[in-house]
């Protein structure tokens, strides 16, 4: 049933702070377009960045889907109401990614990108193409930690910024949803956008609060609480991620 990942998916993002909730410094909400960038030689011009393949040894912790048509319905359950039809690609230039929860007789049950977290729908099964997952990441935001695991073994541990008290970060399983090269100075050289949303700020930025992992120029705030809800790490340490992460792998925020 599992498929490997295509072998290369190029994800265009056009404005990242409309997409992730505001965790830059304050006045650096506005990112602009521009050239393509190699995760090995980070651009701050960059907007459009190459997703890893990944061909998942067993046994492989998760399946993702990716939608191979312009639009995809959701459903309420199998061959039942529609209950939000989705396009692909995303605002973001990223390709529509779902993480599958089940599979029962031609569909799946998948987590949504979408509020409220922690959203589900069904989708016809033929609708998307499935890829093998071997990462997860695990959020600690009392020790403002991110830990990877590989097949759930101990890969590394990495000190992270959270979020505040006032704008914590959202606890819950959410999942990668695409890859952005941000031009602005507040968010490093790359930052994943999460299924996860702020459940404080409605919107930010002009967007609707989308929780983001990222990089930062701030690096005293790493190991603090300081965020506005993203999870922050070292330009260095997001850019080791954006060359192993596919989307859709899971991230737990606890």
């Amino acid at each position: 049933m599992l498929s490997a990942r295509p072998a290369s998916i190029l994800i265009a993002a056009i404005v990242a702070s409309l997409f992730l909730s505001g965790c830059g410094p304050v006045g650096q909400d506005a990112v602009t377009a521009a050239t393509p960038a190699s995760p090995s030689q980070p651009s701050k011009t960059a907007v459009a960045v190459p997703v890893p393949s990944v061909v998942a040894p067993m046994p492989a912790i998760g399946t993702a889907a990716t939608a191979i048509s312009p639009r995809t319905s959701v459903y309420l359950k199998p061959g039942g109401a529609i209950k939000l039809s989705l396009v692909s690609p995303r605002p973001s230039g990223a390709p529509l990614t779902f993480l599958v929860v089940q599979s029962i007789d031609g569909w799946l049950e998948v987590n949504l990108p979408d509020r409220p977290n922690g959203s589900r729908g069904w989708i016809d099964a033929s609708a998307v193409s499935l890829h093998s997952l071997e990462y997860d990441l695990r959020v600690s935001t009392e020790q403002n930690t991110l830990t990877l695991y590989r097949n759930n073994k101990l890969e590394k541990t990495y000190s992270v910024a959270t979020g505040t008290g006032g704008t914590p970060s959202p606890r819950g399983s959410f999942y990668l949803t695409e890859l952005l090269a941000p031009t602005n100075a507040g968010y490093g050289p790359y930052a994943f956008g999460l299924s996860a949303y702020s459940e404080v700020l409605t919107s930010f930025g002009g967007g609707p609060g989308q929780i983001g992992l990222h990089g930062t120029e701030d690096a005293a705030s790493i190991g603090k609480s300081a965020s506005h809800g993203c999870i922050r790490m070292s330009n260095a340490d997001i850019t080791a991620l954006a060359t192993e992460l596919p989307l859709g792998t899971p991230i737990t925020i606890e």
